[in-house]
């Protein structure tokens, strides 16, 4: 029998000094996809802004972008839940454009008095898009015919509707101004604006056009309540982790994600500030987010969505109706694609036959290099705008530098493409 002393146990303040450096790696290598994004959108960012000889960060071009990629992310927040829970919609641009189309027809051609309101316009369009959405999801769901099958069909039907509506190749319009505020407006400042630096004025009283600083105060404000949300909610969903047990990353590595994001999120909306303010439809993009981030995250809905696209035969042994949350989920696709069809036609001020035409594969490649998987069950609602503001500022920057459309088309492919490769291969490494 050996008489030798056990070894003298450990402190263990050392060890977790060595082991702290590994942690943070761990950390980062675990997050690289939602860390990775932020930052290949902010390269982007830099990128365009240099070649663009700094136009792509001028508060009219910024309005711009929004305005011009909105009903992307406002499509592919529905399209996320679609892929999570296993399926796929191609008909999301049709009935966009079809939308689009009868909204206008309500308004301008139709002679329908009060109906023919904006509001209740876009109100009868939200119901038509829910029931195009309902009738898509009840094949889908109870009659078992792929997504891919269903949704096809409605791309070219409604697409066959829309421009039958139109009348083949015509437009439709003027919309009012009323309705074409949704996005190309901004909000009011119920503030009051604060001016840094006085306009300059000429010898002849008029003022030089591009002199003078004033900021829209409530744009300000706005900006600093969502950056400090941001930032609350975020520390209190890492504490709620560690008090549950769970993993979280490090404190340090928070810290720095929350800053660089606050950082951009304050830059943007400076700029905003010294133009003409938030544009409303950025304001309905901004509660649609929040809305769609506490479903998923908060909800039991959303996390039967999630466990239904991981594994939908263990789903539906769990007690889960599965044929009544895809139902549901196509019916909240059918919603928001009705509302991106809105958005569209109150930025163009007209419906026109090729509305929408496309955007679906803008909405699905957002959510795809947002971090979805294409087999479902995986996928976060910012992964997924922060992949339309990639597409976006994409379209954008390649735009202003006069890049040919088809080779903007042979861009976006690859980077589709590098965005699932990357899945994949971490999904195999795992």
């Amino acid at each position: 029998m050996s008489t030798e002393s056990a070894p003298a146990p450990k402190t263990g303040v050392a060890e977790d000094v060595d082991q702290r450096p590994r942690v943070a790696v761990s950390a980062l290598v675990t997050n690289l996809r939602e860390y990775g994004l932020i930052l290949a959108l902010i390269a982007i960012m830099v990128f365009f802004q240099f070649t663009t000889s700094g136009t792509l960060f001028k508060p009219v071009n910024l309005s711009n972008l929004v305005q011009q990629n909105s009903f992307i992310i406002v499509m592919a927040l529905g399209m996320l839940l679609v892929i999570v829970s296993g399926h796929i919609d191609l008909s999301v641009g049709s009935v966009a454009g079809f939308i689009g189309a009868l909204a206008a027809m309500m308004m301008v051609i139709w002679p329908l008095g009060p109906l023919s309101n904006p509001l209740v316009v876009s109100i009868i369009c939200l119901i038509v898009g829910g029931a195009i959405g309902a009738a898509q999801g009840y094949w889908i769901a109870y009659h078992r015919i792929p997504s891919f099958i269903v949704t096809l069909a409605g791309m070219l039907i409604f697409r066959g509707i829309c421009q039958a509506l139109l009348g083949g190749g015509s437009s439709v319009g003027p919309l009012p101004d009323g309705f074409k505020a949704l996005s190309s407006g901004f909000i009011p400042d119920v503030i009051g604006s604060l001016t840094l630096i006085p306009p300059v004025v000429n010898a002849a009283g008029k003022t030089i056009v591009g002199s003078g600083l004033t900021l829209h105060m409530t744009t300000i404000v706005i900006g600093l309540i969502a950056v400090l949300a941001y930032a609350y909610f975020g520390l209190r969903a890492r504490r709620s982790r560690e008090r549950h047990g769970y993993e979280a990353e490090p404190f340090t590595l928070f810290v720095v994600k929350t800053l660089v994001t606050s950082a951009l999120a304050l830059f943007l909306v400076y700029q905003f500030a010294t133009y003409r303010g938030l544009p409303i439809v950025l304001m309905v993009m901004g509660v649609l987010i929040a809305l769609f981030v506490f479903v998923t995250k908060r909800m039991t809905i959303g996390r039967r969505i999630y466990a239904m696209g991981g594994n939908a035969k263990a789903a539906q042994l769990s007690g889960i109706k599965t044929e009544r949350l895809t139902l549901m989920v196509f019916i909240n696709m059918g919603v928001l694609s009705a509302l991106g069809g809105l958005i569209i036609a109150a930025r163009l001020g007209q419906a026109v036959p090729a509305a929408g035409l496309g955007s679906e594969l803008d909405v699905i490649a957002a959510v795809f290099i947002g971090g979805a998987s294409a087999m479902g069950g995986v996928g976060q609602v910012i992964g997924a705008v922060v992949g339309g503001f990639i597409m976006g500022v994409m379209n954008n920057g390649m735009s202003i530098m006069g890049v040919n459309v088809d080779w903007q088309q042979v861009v976006k492919g690859l980077v589709l493409l590098g965005a699932v490769v990357f899945d994949v291969y971490n999904k195999n490494k795992g």
